[in-house]
């Protein structure tokens, strides 16, 4: 084996990581196929399991006070909502997005024989299965499989240095970029280059590599020049998930042909001392997404952008005694945008009289949730996706 051809397998796994697409996709960022125009899904994940019922609180609940004496909110502390149900005190930024009914709350949203595992329980939210399947595809995947064959390969980006499962498909993937600039000057070096405009491979396998190599370089050089198109002056919360969050914007009004983005804020795993890690990461969201929101509708891209967060578990009822709370089920997500049939509340939190082993029930299945944006936003049958069919609820 010569030193070029060395060198070229080692950096092969920069193109299997950042952008998985198989050897005949022929689009490339020059020429895109849009199965849905003009519309764009944001997926935000909070991973560590979000405590739903100190995000969504029923602050006038006595049995919420009863379990929770350290850790839960007093009436006069929670931003209000309705006569039963309010906002962390730290959310007083999302607090304006719903009150401009640009914000629905789905509560009690879970699925049947429910996992308290982070690891299992992420994949069972992001492969769309049921607890007791194993999925290697991702329900995003799958929809890229379905629909994207004539798609460029970062039709779906994740802000990230790797894809997410939900985001893998048999044939098709999304694409992984965390930082523009870097994957820009990673994949332009003389070497690639070199390697890239090559046509004499000698072997399926290395053919392969080369072609996902090729379509690596021109998504990192397509993205790269989008990103000088539009420079947001709104100010986005200090951190990953406020650069994420802006970089993810800036994008979108370039109108680059990504339509899909998947961001994601980690941190939720709140066993010890929960309030104040908590809080100071629900208003890094919620300032995140307000800004988010206010670059959209100044652009005038509101009605065309969905933004749907989700946690791969709530927190138990009772607090634990380090001030914490453990693994749970049932939770609350948030459907975000200028197209919402229904906004504010959707849906009452699940009983707190009526446990299953100290844990809330969960009334509302995920998969009806990723249904609704399969039929009614992305324009697809969602039993294609989901191999059976959920009912689509009426809110976008």
């Amino acid at each position: 084996m010569n030193t070029s051809r060395r060198n070229f397998l080692k950096m092969s796994a920069l193109a299997s990581g950042s952008a998985l697409v198989p050897a005949f996709l022929k689009g490339l960022p020059g020429d895109i196929f849009n199965p849905y125009d003009g519309k764009v899904l944001v997926i935000v994940q909070l991973s560590g399991g979000n405590d739903g019922l100190n995000t969504i609180v029923p602050y006038r609940n006595d049995l919420y006070h009863k379990y929770r004496p350290s850790i839960g909110y007093k009436k006069e502390q929670i931003l209000k909502l309705n006569d039963e149900l309010g906002l962390n005190p730290a959310m007083a930024a999302l607090k304006s997005i719903y009150d401009q009914g640009q914000l629905s709350i789905l509560n009690g949203v879970g699925y049947p024989n429910p996992n308290r595992s982070h690891f299992r329980s992420m994949d069972i939210w992001q492969t769309g299965s049921s607890a007791t399947e194993n999925l290697s595809t991702g329900w995003i995947g799958r929809y890229l499989d379905n629909h994207c064959q004539g798609c460029v390969p970062h039709y779906a980006l994740e802000v990230d240095d790797t894809v997410s499962l939900a985001l893998k498909g048999r044939e098709v993937s999304g694409f992984a970029m965390g930082n523009p600039k870097s994957l820009r000057k990673t994949t332009s070096g003389q070497f690639l280059k070199e390697v890239a405009q090559s046509k004499h491979h000698k072997d399926e396998h290395t053919s392969y590599l080369y072609k996902m190599l090729t379509n690596t370089q021109e998504s990192a050089k397509y993205l790269y020049d989008k990103t000088k198109i539009y420079k947001s002056g709104i100010a986005y919360p200090n951190g990953r998930f406020g650069k994420d969050l802006k970089q993810v914007a800036e994008l979108i009004i370039a109108q680059t042909n990504a339509k899909i983005y998947y961001v994601n804020l980690s941190g939720f795993d709140t066993h010890a001392n929960q309030k104040g890690q908590q809080e100071r990461l629900l208003k890094q969201y919620a300032e995140g997404m307000k800004a988010f929101m206010k670059d959209m509708k100044q652009n005038r891209r509101a009605n065309d952008v969905l933004v749907m967060t989700f946690s791969e578990f709530g927190r138990r009822v009772k607090q634990n005694a380090s001030r914490g709370t453990d693994h749970g089920t049932a939770n609350s997500v948030f459907l975000m945008g200028g197209n919402l049939k229904q906004q504010g509340i959707y849906n009452d939190i699940p009983s707190l009289m009526d446990l299953d082993n100290g844990d809330l029930k969960y009334t509302l299945d995920f998969r009806n949730i990723y249904a609704t944006i399969l039929r009614k936003w992305m324009d697809t049958s969602p039993s294609s996706v989901l191999g059976q069919s959920f009912e689509s609820l009426n809110i976008i």
